[in-house]
């Protein structure tokens, strides 16, 4: 088992010791009074920066949890990025399980602020059983071009991408490919390590649109999370390239089901079956995901925590992303939109990706049936509008 966790690691942490890889460049910074080492946030945009303050970072910033992430590893991406042409970021990560506890008086409200009022002391939900979802299979295809779900899964005992070790890393792709070659039926496949992928592998998996190349987005990159580029990362996909999972890339798993269409009930039920198997082969190997049952599962971003669900389809709205309503109408919905090239991507030709905006306090079942019904009543409208008529009747009350 990696050693991130305290309950997990050789060294005896006992209060006033020396932890594990403790920062001694923290240490230092503290020859410096708190006022000096305060970051400049007054022209930023993002959660974290609305919420720390000069008198919280001083109560903060000599403090690091077991693994040594420190209050600055915290908010670097926030200080670095002041904010995002599309979405409002939290500006914020975590470098283990522990960062969520020992830095909790920032968190907390990031947390509640991100995630529509989520309280220290709410419970989370899980519920990753497909028969639950009302409807799903009838998706407009003329308009919703393909469906996709994924989320992240972080293994417990192990720091997080923008904090962990080479070898911790390495230890991650060992674990992960021991687990996914366990896969049977339609859910057995093949792994590819970037680092070891011949020219011909990688051409496919772009035509795929598989591949995932290293991190351009400056979120990513000043979180820490490509450092050692591309040591230990690699892409598994079954044979039917219908089930897909990233192994080290902002999150230690990225799993991904997704097809072309509509019909994002046959997306969920595969999503909700690998999933169980993939828990249940690291069960089996004696690792577990990190989850708690006010957090849900533990992710990188404070964004993801919860589900860390994201389920989204391209869809064409050429008419309706025109209307003067179309923010209204998905902010009613609880989606967002976002360009098909991902978060830095604007719409071309109409083709948005429109998602799920909620990751904690729904459960999984419960964040597909908003995009379920959403997206249909938005292929709706657009059809509406194609004809010139009115959709005011049609706009949604808030969910």
């Amino acid at each position: 088992m990696g050693s991130c966790s305290s309950t997990s690691s050789n060294f005896s942490i006992q209060q006033g010791s020396v932890k594990p890889f403790g920062s001694i460049h923290n240490q230092m910074k503290l020859n410096y009074v708190s006022e000096q080492e305060f970051p400049d946030l007054r022209k930023h945009n993002n959660h974290m920066a609305k919420i720390l303050n000069a008198s919280m970072y001083k109560r903060l910033r000599a403090k690091q949890t077991p693994s040594g992430f420190t209050l600055d590893d915290v908010i670097q991406t926030g200080v670095d990025n002041p904010g995002h042409p599309y979405i409002m970021t939290v500006g914020c990560v975590a470098g283990d399980e522990e960062t969520y506890e020992v830095f909790k008086e920032l968190l907390d409200p990031v947390i509640k602020v991100r995630h529509g009022g989520y309280k220290p002391k709410d419970k989370h939900q899980t519920d990753l059983n497909p028969s639950n979802l009302k409807g799903g299979d009838d998706l407009d295809p003329k308009y919703v071009l393909s469906s996709r779900i994924r989320t992240g899964r972080s293994i417990r005992g192990f720091c997080l991408p923008p904090h962990c070790s080479r070898a911790e890393r390495r230890a991650v792709e060992k674990l992960s490919i021991e687990g996914l070659s366990s896969l049977s039926g339609d859910l057995k496949g093949k792994y590819f390590t970037l680092k070891g992928m011949t020219d011909a592998e990688q051409q496919q998996l772009i035509d795929d649109h598989f591949l995932f190349d290293k991190p351009v987005s400056p979120l990513l990159l000043a979180s820490g999370m490509a450092r050692d580029w591309p040591d230990a990362r690699g892409i598994w996909h079954n044979d039917n390239k219908t089930f897909l999972v990233w192994v080290n890339e902002e999150d230690h798993l990225r799993v991904i089901s997704m097809q072309d269409g509509g019909n994002m009930k046959e997306v969920f039920t595969r999503f909700c079956t690998g999933l169980t198997k993939i828990e249940a082969l690291f069960k089996q190997r004696g690792h577990e995901f990190m989850w708690n049952e006010h957090l849900g599962y533990i992710l990188t971003c404070p964004s993801n925590l919860g589900t860390g669900l994201r389920g989204g389809v391209h869809v064409k709205l050429p008419n309706l992303s025109k209307h003067t309503k179309f923010e209204v109408i998905l902010t009613r919905l609880r989606l967002q939109k976002r360009g098909t090239g991902g978060v830095d991507t604007a719409a071309v030709g109409g083709v948005f990706d429109i998602s799920n905006t909620d990751r904690l306090g729904f459960s999984e079942v419960e964040l597909v049936q908003m995009v379920v019904d959403g997206v249909k009543l938005l292929v709706d409208m657009e059809k509406k509008l194609e004809k010139g008529k009115s959709i005011y009747s049609m706009i949604p009350a808030q969910k």
